[in-house]
């Protein structure tokens, strides 16, 4: 017979103290195996058959055994030494199985299945578990006898607090550590077999957090500098170290890497700890490298980063900026800045400024207050302690001047000219453009000035990073003139708008000849709008009067009563436009009735004069019959 048992393993299996079992394949042993096992069986503290109060008797079983041998035996001998000396007399066989595989997690419950798991045999008598000692010696456990509802503790070592059984016959062991790491054995007694399963255990622990150790501040270029040192500690079986840097791993080669690794085990525990140290000969394009340790172990994978270093390098090369976010304009603030690549960068220069060498101690940067335009020319910074590595640079000051003809607040009257100038010195080409009240024009003439000249006028002169702005603000003066007064039906059938627009500067003031409600007034570049509403109970003549510092002006309108303007001029503007539709309606309809007239008297004429045509020629030529006749009496003859 022949068993094979595979059970996967997973790491919640590793939690509840079962793992992959692994059976390896075996035939059933010899009856001479059987004998030792019922010797062992017979001898061991759990059947001890012997009465001492009783006499004894040799028992000498010889069937199916290669060599004989004597028992003694008392009269207390329990049901399961009957049953393996039954066994042995009926020549039973003893079947041992391969050995499966468990594994389980440090400190937790070990799960040993009995037979994999599989179910009992009907006819079960009793399960016992036994183990294997270091000295290769046998020690018992536990026995479940079918008939007992509790199992019976046969250890008397660490395990006789540990160890019991569940339903499924499974052995469980508490507190598993790597003492356990041995060999356990299943014991099925049935009516029909003897079959033994024994069982590998072996105990993982999962490290604990990887630790670093002795982890450098720099590294430095083209030298073996210490890295730092990665620990997974308190491990069975051990845990290994690989070394990453940006993701790649890194392979020792003695020059550029250099890994050292260590094992250590806790003599109390047996648990193993792993050390792993990483040199490192860097180079300027490690300055932004991550190193990472991982740690591997049968169940799980750490990874610990150790982040980047700076790294440590003499300077090669030094330059000089010129701090300035565009062209640099006269009385600027203008900061040069010399920089070296060594690392960690030099902390004091020299600055050559205009033939004069300026030390500066404990910083990179030189600052040249309100530059003038005479200030241009060459720069140099250098190394205080090597000062042949310096660096140069050039520095153009960009000026621009501007000067408007006229400025500020200008005050012409209306119709004068006014001449506009500009002058410019730049330090290169300029650009000049106007705005009038922020709008945009092409040049200014003002020969003759109107009130619409009136605004704020911006003259822009602008070059690379640079712009000048002047301006002037004119104002156009004049006495006020009335150029419009009209009237207008209200809303209200009784009332008349009137309206009187004039120009003038400064603002017009108006005045009525009337009394009057609802007053508006607008004014806008020089023009302004005075409305009023007048109710009328007699024709009037209505005064509008406009007048400034400069001058006034008049004019008058004739207002006529409401009632008398109600029958002349209907009732109001909707009514006259139905009056004037009605109008055109009835001198249509008139020259359509004048049409048809003239065309019927044109019709009576032309019938009377078709009547009279029709009887002289009767006169003249008779009727039809009676030239028929005429012409019968003319054949006769």
């Amino acid at each position: 017979m022949k068993r094979n048992s595979d059970i996967g393993f997973s790491l919640e299996n590793h939690k509840r103290g079962t793992s992959r079992r692994h059976r390896q394949e075996q035939k059933p042993q010899a009856p001479g195996n059987f004998r030792l096992l019922l010797l062992r069986l017979l001898s061991s503290q759990s059947a001890r058959w012997i009465s001492p109060a009783l006499p004894h008797r040799n028992c000498l079983l010889t069937r199916g055994i290669h060599r004989p041998v004597a028992f003694s035996f008392g009269l207390r001998m329990d049901s399961a030494a009957y049953l393996l000396l039954a066994f042995v007399s009926a020549g039973t066989l003893l079947q041992v199985w391969g050995t499966d595989n468990v594994t389980a997690l440090y400190g937790e419950v070990i799960v040993i299945p009995c037979n994999g798991g599989a179910p009992a045999p009907q006819d079960l008598m009793f399960i016992k578990w036994k183990y294997e000692k270091g000295d290769g010696t046998g020690g018992d456990l536990l026995i479940k006898q079918v008939s007992s509802a509790q199992a019976t503790v046969q250890a008397t070592d660490q395990y006789a607090q540990r160890v019991s059984i569940d339903a499924n016959f499974s052995l469980l062991i508490s507190q598993a550590t790597l003492k356990d790491q041995k060999t356990f054995t299943c014991m099925v007694v049935s009516g029909s077999n003897l079959n033994e399963y024994p069982v590998s255990v072996l105990v993982y622990k999962i490290p604990s957090s990887v630790q670093i150790m002795d982890k450098s501040k720099v590294l430095q270029k083209d030298k073996l500098t210490m890295v730092g040192t990665c620990v997974a500690a308190n491990a069975s079986p051990a845990a290994t170290f690989i070394w990453k840097k940006n993701g790649k791993p890194l392979l020792a080669d003695g020059i550029v890497v250099v890994i050292s690794s260590s094992i250590k085990v806790d003599p109390a525990t047996g648990l193993y700890t792993t050390s792993s140290s990483l040199q490192y000969a860097a180079s300027k394009e490690d300055v932004a490298a991550v190193f990472v340790c991982v740690s591997t172990h049968k169940l799980t994978n750490q990874e610990k980063e150790l982040g980047h270093f700076p790294i440590y390098y003499p300077s090669e090369k030094v330059s000089l900026e010129i701090m300035s976010k565009g062209p640099i304009v006269e009385g600027d603030n203008v900061t040069l800045k010399c920089h070296a690549d060594g690392n960690p960068p030099p902390s004091s220069f020299f600055f050559h400024i205009k033939g004069q060498k300026m030390p500066v101690v404990n910083s990179d940067n030189y600052t040249l207050t309100n530059i003038s335009r005479e200030a241009g020319g060459e720069y140099k910074c250098s190394l205080a302690d090597d000062e042949k590595m310096e660096a140069s640079q050039s520095i153009a000051v960009s000026y621009l001047d501007l000067s408007l003809t006229p400025s500020g607040k200008v005050v012409k009257a209306v119709g004068d000219p006014l001449p506009v100038m500009i002058k410019k010195n730049a330090s290169g080409d300029s650009k000049v453009s106007w705005t009038k009240d922020g709008k945009a024009m092409k040049e200014v003439k003002l020969s003759k000035l109107t009130y619409a000249d009136a605004g704020v006028y911006v003259c822009e002169v602008s070059m690379t990073g640079l712009t000048r702005r002047q301006s002037f603000e004119l104002v156009v003066e004049g006495k006020p003139m009335i150029t419009s007064l009209t009237k207008d039906r209200a809303d209200n059938a009784d009332s008349k708008v009137l309206t009187c627009e004039a120009e003038g500067v400064p603002v017009p003031n108006f005045q009525w000849s009337v009394n009057s409600t609802d007053e508006k007034s607008v004014y806008t570049n020089g023009k302004a709008t005075h409305k009023i509403t007048v109710i009328p109970t007699a024709n009037l003549t209505v005064t509008c009067r406009v007048s400034n510092k400069l001058g006034e002006d008049t004019k008058t309108i004739n207002v006529s009563f409401v009632n008398k303007e109600n029958k002349q001029e209907g009732r109001g503007p909707q009514d006259d436009s139905q009056d004037q539709a009605k109008l055109i309606v009835g001198v249509v309809v008139g020259l359509l009735i004048a049409a048809a007239i003239v065309g019927l008297i044109y019709w009576l004429y032309m019938k009377n004069s078709r009547r009279g045509s029709w009887k002289t020629g009767e006169k003249e030529l008779g009727t039809s019959e009676e030239s028929t006749k005429l012409e019968d009496n003319n054949h006769t003859v």
